[in-house]
């Protein structure tokens, strides 16, 4: 149980980036938004390595499963608990950003500046 839970709490930790980037205007660009995750998740495997195998996203789980370094009963449980985290991070995204009504509504393409036919 110690594993799921785990993985639960690394998949949550790494979606505040993008919302944090909304808020302050774009100050935080892509490559912000890269190394934020990217340091999250090295902070993760760090942290939870030694527990679960920190794979944080369920694309590492099955390739660990494909190359037989995971059980596949273990690999329905992981993923459930890697989605779990991420919608549980984004429902108290929506929670704490509930004044921010545009970000959650769709938004229009960029208008077009040239043809390339």
């Amino acid at each position: 149980m110690k594993r799921y839970v785990a993985e639960f709490i690394g998949t949550f930790a790494g979606t505040g980036a993008i919302v944090t980037n909304e808020v302050s205007g774009g100050v935080i660009t892509h490559v912000g938004i890269a190394l934020t995750f990217g340091l999250i998740v090295l902070a993760m495997i760090y942290t939870l390595g030694d527990i679960s195998g920190a794979h944080v996203n369920p694309a590492v789980t099955i390739g660990f499963w494909f190359s037989r370094r995971l059980h596949g009963r273990e690999v329905l449980p992981y993923v459930a608990s890697q989605c779990l985290g991420a919608l549980t991070a984004s429902a108290t995204l929506r929670f704490l950003f509930f004044q921010m009504i545009s970000f959650w509504e769709p938004r229009s393409p960029p208008a077009r500046t040239h043809n390339l036919l």
